[in-house]
């Protein structure tokens, strides 16, 4: 019983901390002043601690619980419900519970109850929401019983072991027509590419690229415009497109939750916009792949360390797979594009690739212009961070140097001279900046449209 008594005293409470202080006192004062009473009455107070604390440290209780969240699956912004219920296994009536469940600081404030000597073998049911105000997969629970004496002295607690889980997806914007696509249909093996004709005899062109055969040079386009065009040729394709979602760290300005967050969670809804640039991309590839999907495409993502990959080795990505693999995506600490260069070679193939990029350089876009040089009319989505961090900035109320910000944009523009100049259509993204409004720009680009003839 040592090991226990001596658990439960090193959980008194404040109330009990005080107790015996008092109780000290009186002792000491009574030794001091040969107060016999008052020696008496310093036993009394001393004893009511440790005779609680051995209540406690006896009191033996056995507890079951098991959570139901509705549905296990939301969108950023909205709120899941929780049933968790909790069941006395012991034989005896419980004591006074306090319980508070464990959950990650995203999902706002942990809920707390009391429940007050629940019969052996009987059961009680509580509820309680969680709000997924940011993307991620995240473990609801274990539950934290306290049992208190009943003088409020002592604290014992106990940690379960069960918990479930939560996926916050993240949230898909409805688009508009125009952007590319990767094809209006099955997308099956009787689906071609369809390009805007330029020229005669139904046979499509467009400017001549570095690296192209001069066989495929079309004479008379190029008469006729005054640029050398090449011809491109239609053959029979599954419709298919590509992400390249830029997840590097280094190339967002990322906001950290903390505990105070808490409540800041609670208020967020589904229109309220992301919170940082990595969040923004995300979304936008949530959102720009469901509408691909839906119209056709076989879809692959890629990141520039990773593919998305689907159940199904070798197929392309359905609309709750895309979803679930953004989910779980997280901040890399790669510092290039490199690594995710090589894998959106092998999966892009002939389908337009749409490449949502966070702060690069021309180093890395011209890296991006080299391993894309094919016939499809890709698009770049570039993050303006220094919007970011002048929205950042104004919100912790510290402002973004000049100098800095003229950088920013330095960068920027220079990355999207380059990509233009490779034949990509580019659109800018501010922190201001819906995905559905990046994607009307898109649109107002005049961007090839791929479908099925």
């Amino acid at each position: 019983m040592a090991g226990p008594v001596a658990t439960a005293l090193a959980s008194l409470t404040l109330r009990g901390r005080c107790l015996v202080a008092a109780g000290l006192t009186l002792l000491l004062l009574g030794v001091l002043l040969g107060e016999t009473p008052l020696v008496q009455v310093a036993v009394f107070v001393l004893a009511l601690p440790l005779l609680s604390a051995v209540a406690v440290a006896r009191h033996r209780f056995r507890v079951a619980t098991r959570r139901t969240v509705t549905p296990a699956r939301v969108p950023r912004g909205r709120d899941a419900d929780v049933r968790l219920e909790l069941g006395n296994a012991g034989r005896g009536p419980g004591g006074l519970w306090l319980l508070a469940e464990t959950l990650p600081v995203e999902l706002g404030p942990a809920p707390q109850f009391v429940v007050d000597r629940l019969p052996g073998g009987r059961s009680t049911t509580l509820h309680y929401r969680v709000h997924g105000g940011r993307r991620g997969r995240y473990r609801l629970g274990p539950l934290r019983l306290r049992l208190v004496d009943p003088f409020g002295l002592v604290l014992r607690n106990v940690v379960g072991a069960d918990t479930a889980a939560l996926v916050v997806v993240p949230r898909v914007v409805p688009l508009g027509p125009g952007g590319p696509g990767g094809g209006q249909g099955g997308g099956g093996s009787g689906a071609h590419r369809s390009i805007a004709v330029h020229g005669e005899d139904d046979v499509s062109t467009r400017p001549y690229r570095q690296g192209d055969d001069l066989r495929k040079v079309h004479w008379r386009a190029t008469a006729r415009t005054g640029e050398l065009m090449v011809r491109l040729e239609e053959r029979p394709w599954r419709a298919q497109a590509t992400l390249l979602l830029d997840t590097r760290s280094r190339a967002h300005l990322i906001a950290r939750p903390t505990p105070a967050d808490r409540r800041a969670v609670a208020t967020t809804g589904p229109d309220t916009p992301p919170a940082d640039s990595l969040e923004w991309l995300v979304e936008a590839a949530a959102s720009i792949g469901t509408e691909l999907i839906a119209r056709g495409a076989t879809l692959r993502v890629v990141t520039e360390g990773a593919e998305l990959t689907a159940v199904e080795r070798g197929a392309g990505l359905g609309p709750e797979e895309l979803l679930d693999r953004l989910a779980g995506v997280a901040p890399s600490r790669l510092a290039g594009l490199a690594p995710g260069l090589g894998l959106l070679t092998r999966a892009a193939g002939e389908g337009p690739v749409v490449a949502l990029l966070g702060a690069v350089g021309p180093d890395e876009a011209a890296e991006l212009v080299q391993v894309r040089s094919g016939p499809a009319a890709d698009v770049a989505v570039l993050v303006d961070i220094g919007s970011w961090a002048e929205a950042d900035a104004a919100r912790r109320r510290r402002p973004v140097g000049a100098a800095a910000r003229a950088e920013l944009t330095r960068q920027q523009e220079a990355a999207a001279d380059l990509l233009r100049a490779g034949g990509w259509q580019v659109a800018l993204a501010g922190a201001g900046d819906s995905v559905a409004d990046v994607w009307a720009q898109v649109a107002r680009l005049g961007v090839l449209q791929v479908g099925a003839r």
